[in-house]
């Protein structure tokens, strides 16, 4: 009899994971369970290009074409309420129950909500599926200003969204400058003033108090002083989507946890993407979702196991006619030293250094000059021998290149 593979959740982890499974096994039956009424899609298309056709196929990770081709069954529109460990068994709501020989959980994670006064006021979003999406276009049709809070690069990239469309909208952060965890103090600032530039407002180390209005948006209180606009979208971070697990015998901390080879604590069930723990750490990123499922797809269906290697974050960003990339552990704090190269042009490239390694990079440069810099990161050749406190980032590229010719 065939086998049963079960995939609960349809991000990107699990597309990598089908895919994996069907590399090894080409007759077992594949089943993934989405909750949503659409194939895996990209979902950082919902805010990065928000007015595009959301419902197009290119925003879809795979076609259904492929799908079909490779005989593997999306379940749509699908939520699964229960887990029985035991008898090896999910259930639907509808009330229909698949078996499962193995069991691939990755739900993904929810986005944190905002939890002030007014905050289920008519016209308050937060966007994480393409329904919400279509709904907050349809609001802010005819609004005038929208509050954007949340200086991350998801509520960035919707600012950016947004102000193409002619509205105005003005960006509040808590921390003290945007993308606090990718880009230094100088980098953020620059990005700063080129949203600022282009006629966006934005208030950093400010704190929301409360969103006003009578049954919908009126104001926002921040730091005391009332902002009037008429809607607010909010990216505050993401929570793991536990329920699912909560009364089994599952191990969880802030997600599942999993082992090297995405295990569970749970016989035949594994997890990988936003709901999986790993080594004391939840992800939330896009490329560790995809190798963790492609890692957990092998491992379900190959008798050699394969171990999930960390993924070297990588950030690219470009709106508001603003381009950079962040690579690795850019946090100074951390790290040894850091080398800079600027010039009056608006070039800037900042190198950090731990244990004598590159362990991460911050440029105002695009995605394709991104590459070299993630490959010396990723081969940790040694720096010893070089006098870093003299040495320019090109000398240091040009040094490393030949270093890692020699490893190779």
């Amino acid at each position: 009899m065939d086998k049963n593979y079960c995939i609960i959740g349809s991000g990107v982890a699990a597309v990598y994971a089908a895919k994996a499974i069907r590399d090894q096994d080409k007759e077992a039956n594949i089943h993934v369970f989405g909750a949503e009424n659409s194939l895996p899609y990209n979902r950082i298309k919902l805010s990065k290009d928000l007015y595009s056709d959301l419902h197009a196929e290119k925003v879809l990770i795979k076609k259904e074409k492929w799908y079909q081709d490779q005989n593997i069954l999306v379940h749509v529109n699908t939520k699964i309420i229960d887990l029985d460990t035991e008898k090896h068994g999910i259930t639907t709501a509808s009330g229909e129950v698949f078996h499962y020989d193995k069991l691939l959980i990755c739900t993904g994670s929810q986005n944190r909500k905002l939890s002030i006064k007014g905050a289920d006021l008519k016209g308050v979003y937060t966007i994480r599926e393409m329904q919400e999406a279509d709904d907050f276009k349809a609001f802010i049709n005819d609004k005038q200003h929208v509050i954007n809070i949340g200086g991350g690069i998801q509520g960035l990239e919707t600012a950016w969204s947004i102000h193409k469309q002619g509205k105005q909208v003005s960006i509040i952060e808590a921390a003290p400058r945007l993308m606090t965890r990718q880009l230094d103090g100088k980098t953020s600032e620059l990005l700063k003033k080129k949203i600022e530039a282009a006629g966006v407002q934005v208030y950093v180390n400010s704190s929301i108090e409360s969103i006003k209005g009578e049954a919908a948006v009126e104001a926002i209180v921040v730091d005391n002083q009332e902002l009037a606009c008429d809607s607010v979208i909010y990216a505050i971070g993401v929570i793991p989507n536990l329920e699912l697990v909560r009364n089994t015998d599952m191990a969880v901390n802030r997600g599942i946890i999993v082992n090297d080879r995405m295990q569970t604590n749970v016989e035949d069930i594994y997890a990988a993407g936003d709901v999986a723990e790993w080594n004391g750490e939840v992800a939330g990123l896009w490329n560790p979702a995809m190798d963790q499922g492609k890692v957990a797809g092998k491992n379900m269906a190959a008798p050699s196991p394969l171990t999930y290697q960390k993924s070297i974050p990588l950030t690219v960003f470009n709106a508001f006619d603003f381009a950079l990339f962040s690579i690795g552990l850019v946090d100074e704090n951390q790290c040894d030293t850091t080398i800079v190269e600027e010039d009056e042009a608006g070039k800037y490239t900042r190198v950090f250094i731990k244990d004598n390694k590159m362990v991460g990079v911050i440029s105002l440069e695009g995605v394709v000059a991104s590459l070299p810099y993630k490959a010396a990161i990723e081969s940790e050749v040694s720096l010893a021998g070089i006098e870093l406190n003299q040495v320019t980032v090109s000398e240091l590229m040009n040094e490393l290149k030949k270093r890692q010719k020699l490893s190779a």
